[in-house]
C-alpha cells in the first residue's frame, strides 16, 4: 500500500496499536480518522494529535457499524484505507465458565463480527478508489493458539483466514488486502500490566512499517514472523511450551 496522501480509517484506533499506527501514519502524511468504544479516550487521543478525526461506535452492535460506515463515506469520500484492528482479550478456562454467554459473544463480536462486516460494508466504496487497502490486524496467535485464551486464538485464527480469501476475491480490483500478525506487544490488551513483557510498541510499529514499505501483503514481528513458515510440529510445540510457561507464571488459572 501507498503510505501517504491516504485517508484512514482505524477501528479501536484511541490506545495501544491501533493509536501507534494513527501517529506514525500522520507523520507519513495522511488523513487518519480513528474508531473508539469510550469518549474519553477518543479525547484524550484528539487532545494529543489535534489533526485526528474521532468517532465512538460500539463495534459489536450491527447497527452501529452501520452508522459509521454511512457516516464515514459521507464525511470522508475520498477514504481508502480501513485498519480493522479494534480487539479484546479474555482469558477463559473452559473448565470454568462461568460468565453467561454475552461475555464470550461479545469477545467474537469484537474480533470476527465486526471486521468481517465493516470490510463487507465498505468493499462497494473502496473498489470505486483509484488505489485502496483493507488492512486486517490478526495476531500470531491466529497460527499457534494460546491456549488461555481460547476464543481469542479462534478469533484471529479466522480473521487469518478471511483474510486470505478476501484477498483472492479483490486480486482484479483496486484494493489491496494486508495481514499484520503481531505478537505478544507492550500494551494494555487483556488488561493493565498483562503484557508488560511483550514487544516495546515503537520497535513494533517500526518494523511493521518497513513491511508496509517493502510492498508485504503478511507482515510478521519477531517470533510471529517465524510462525507463518513454521512446520505443524514446531507449532503444536511452541503452544505446548507457551501453555507450560503460562501455567507457571499462573498456577490458579485451572
Amino acid at each position: 500500500m501507498k503510505l501517504s496522501g491516504n485517508t484512514i480509517l482505524i477501528t479501536g484506533g484511541a490506545s495501544g496499536i491501533g493509536l501507534a499506527f494513527a501517529e506514525q501514519y500522520l507523520k507519513e502524511g495522511n488523513d487518519v480518522i480513528v474508531v473508539g468504544r469510550r469518549e474519553e479516550k477518543l479525547a484524550e487521543a484528539k487532545e494529543k494529535y489535534p489533526q485526528l478525526h474521532t468517532r465512538v461506535c460500539d463495534l459489536s452492535e450491527e447497527r452501529e457499524r452501520i452508522q459509521l460506515y454511512e457516516w464515514a463515506i459521507k464525511e470522508f469520500p475520498q477514504l481508502n484505507v480501513l485498519i480493522n484492528n479494534a480487539g479484546i482479550q479474555q482469558r477463559v478456562n473452559l473448565l470454568n465458565a462461568a460468565n453467561d454467554w454475552r461475555y464470550y459473544q461479545n469477545e467474537l463480536a469484537i474480533n470476527v463480527e465486526a471486521p468481517i462486516h465493516l470490510s463487507m460494508l465498505f468493499i462497494p466504496h473502496l473498489i470505486k478508489q483509484e488505489e485502496a487497502t483493507i488492512v486486517n490486524i490478526t495476531s500470531g496467535l491466529a497460527i499457534q493458539p494460546g491456549i488461555w485464551v481460547p476464543i481469542y486464538s479462534a478469533a484471529k485464527a479466522a480473521m487469518h483466514s478471511f483474510t486470505l480469501t478476501l484477498r483472492q476475491q479483490l486480486e482484479n480490483t483496486s484494493v489491496e488486502v494486508v495481514e499484520i500478525l503481531p505478537p505478544a506487544v507492550n500494551t494494555d490488551l487483556g488488561g493493565v500490566g498483562l503484557h508488560t513483557f511483550g514487544a516495546p510498541l515503537p520497535d513494533f510499529i517500526a518494523g511493521i512499517f518497513n513491511g508496509l514499505k517493502n510492498g508485504k501483503s503478511e507482515i510478521g514481528y519477531g517470533g510471529t514472523e517465524q510462525r507463518l513458515t513454521a512446520s505443524k510440529e514446531e507449532i503444536e510445540q511452541g503452544m505446548k511450551n507457551a501453555w507450560q510457561g503460562f501455567l507457571k507464571n499462573n498456577p490458579d488459572f485451572l
